[in-house]
């Protein structure tokens, strides 16, 4: 029986990536997207993840989520990946709607449904996830997994808060909320992410192969890849979303992990949206982060591989 998968997001590249990824595994029953601004404002955030169900030729249900954090509004990453999130590529409408229903209550409602079976995924700012809490504070023991891209757990952070990660930074209330309430997450932090980078070489391989995912993801990952090339000099894939995609969908790949306690920072004039981690058991909280450090690189590139090959649905 296919595992099934919700997926809380703020397309985005490396986004996109990941729910392609999701979408070609054999195993997976993709029940929706939630949807978050993020990388760049709700109503981009959302038509990307149209212009994503179109592509996948299945009626994967959009779900309009939070359009601001529960606290100050943060920076958004549109010098990365575009003002669109989709590499400014002017692309016609999707087809494709947003439902009705707004992704908290999809996130309760599915949920409720398929009690102990649903996989969370959630690879943008936690807003949709903390709101969902708060009208069912039941939740965590409900859901299978959660996987949350997010953290810099040795405080390398990519913001200005230099020791923070963008996900957590974007709402640092909503993502304390939601790690106080769950007592086990698998933590898939930016630092993981610099460690499990690919060459653009790999990625050319991959969209080499000519289908309708791949001549997209060409075009709306350009952008990043002339950010990447401007700012570090070197021609480097870095994809967090992807990485977390692929701890979802293996956790049997996981090579090397730790069990600790992570809090998030809220008020600290240089430290907000930093995960403080707890690696030496030094507090009374109980230890509910398992943080990802080291995942089979042969079987991250052969899951992304695959997300660029024939849809089995195709």
């Amino acid at each position: 029986m296919a595992r099934k998968f919700i997926i809380d997001t703020d397309p985005g590249v490396d986004d996109a990536q990941a729910i392609l990824m999701a979408h070609a595994h054999p195993d997976v029953d993709l029940l929706g997207l939630s949807v978050v601004s993020g990388n760049v404002g709700l109503s981009h955030t959302l038509t990307n993840a149209c212009h994503l169900v179109d592509l996948m030729r299945e009626p994967v249900p959009v779900f309009p989520g939070c359009e601001r954090p529960l606290g100050p509004r943060g920076e958004d990453a549109a010098f990365v990946h575009g003002s669109d999130g989709f590499g400014d590529l002017s692309l016609p409408e999707p087809v494709a709607r947003p439902e009705v229903e707004q992704a908290a209550n999809a996130l309760v409602r599915l949920i409720n449904e398929h009690p102990g079976e649903i996989t969370v995924v959630a690879i943008g700012p936690l807003t949709n996830i903390a709101v969902a809490l708060l009208l069912d504070p039941q939740l965590p023991d409900k859901l299978d997994r959660l996987v949350v891209m997010g953290g810099a757990v040795t405080g390398k952070g990519n913001v200005s808060n230099i020791s923070a990660e963008f996900n957590i930074y974007s709402d640092p209330e909503a993502a304390a909320l939601v790690f106080e309430a769950f007592d086990q997450i698998d933590l898939v932090d930016w630092e993981a992410t610099m460690a499990h980078s690919y060459s653009f070489k790999v990625l050319d391989a991959w969209l080499a192969s000519g289908t309708d995912h791949a001549k997209l993801f060409d075009r709306v990952s350009q952008a990043i890849r002339k950010f990447v090339v401007s700012e570090h000099g070197e021609r480097l894939m870095r994809a967090a979303d992807a990485l977390a995609m692929a701890v979802a969908l293996e956790p049997q790949s996981i090579q090397a992990s730790s069990q600790c306690a992570v809090d998030i920072e809220l008020t600290g004039s240089l430290t907000r949206g930093q995960t403080v981690v707890d690696w030496d058991s030094r507090t009374s909280k109980q230890p509910q982060c398992r943080i990802v450090t080291a995942f089979d690189m042969d079987r991250f590139l052969h899951l992304n591989e695959q997300a660029f090959k024939p849809f089995r649905a195709s």
